[in-house]
């Protein structure tokens, strides 16, 4: 069972279970609690696991107006200090990995480790496999129809609110995030990007997402797609506790984290 609490951007619904260090799971786009159905039991057997709904999503409200990542990113940031109320771990799938580098860039104090799941850091015709699929996406179809049975069951504002929520979410990710690599630079939290092989995202956004974050490992899955999380669980889980639980990366050979060679004034000694 969940509870609500009252953030000053929008009364949101969150659960929790575990014991250990906080660590906050962040859903997906048009997505609830539930799709994080095959993670809670293993992440709740090592953490203390919150999941927060965002603003029109599952129990939470919607707000007026259009919807966008940095309100969720600040209402993610009010949640972390009021709710759970310490530095946590932040895992965020596609929509969620957003908000969890957004935070991770303006909040560090707020942020242990970062794992992101198929996320972005460009708007949808710049890194979509398949950009022209946003042009099917409309509330009554039958690309929608898995997620709008989610939102309905739910939802306080109703199930006739559905189409209005559908067409913000849809609008911003044609036009959201805008992020730059700069902005990625300033991310200080030790970060994994896992995509799935046949993922939404391209793979070449994704390696430019990595290549971005200081330090980040990367993970493509195999034979995986978007919904990587539910397609290989055990794979994913076992990634996110590894990074979460590991100290500094070491390899045997280092390319990307061979430590800088010491300046010299070019004189002899």
């Amino acid at each position: 069972m969940g509870e609500y609490a009252e953030l000053p951007g929008v009364r949101t619904w969150y659960e929790a279970a575990g014991s250990g260090g906080p660590l906050v799971l962040l859903h997906g786009g048009f997505c609830t609690n539930d799709t994080w159905g095959a993670q809670r039991a293993d992440l709740a057997s090592a953490y203390r696991v919150f999941l927060p709904e965002r603003r029109a999503h599952g129990h939470t409200p919607d707000v007026a107006g259009p919807l966008s990542y940095q309100d969720m990113a600040d209402d993610t940031e009010a949640f972390l200090e009021t709710v759970v109320g310490q530095p946590a771990h932040l895992v965020g799938w596609s929509d969620g990995g957003v908000v969890a580098l957004l935070v991770a860039i303006a909040r560090p104090d707020l942020v242990g480790k970062v794992v992101v799941i198929g996320a972005n850091f460009r708007p949808s015709p710049e890194c979509f496999a398949e950009p022209e699929m946003l042009d099917t996406m409309t509330p009554g179809s039958a690309d929608l129809a898995f997620f709008r049975q989610m939102y309905e069951a739910v939802t306080p504002d109703g199930a006739d609110h559905w189409p209005a929520v559908a067409e913000k979410v849809v609008d911003m990710w044609r036009t959201q995030p805008t992020l730059t690599t700069g902005d990625l630079a300033r991310v200080e939290a030790p970060t994994l990007i896992v995509v799935g092989d046949d993922d939404m995202m391209t793979l070449e956004h994704t390696t430019a997402l990595y290549r971005a974050i200081p330090g980040s490992q990367l993970a493509v899955v195999p034979g995986a797609s978007h919904l990587v999380p539910l397609e290989k669980p055990e794979l994913v889980n076992r990634l996110i506790l590894d990074h979460l639980a590991e100290g500094e990366v070491e390899t045997m050979l280092p390319i990307r984290r061979a430590p800088a060679p010491e300046a010299t004034d070019g004189t002899a000694g």
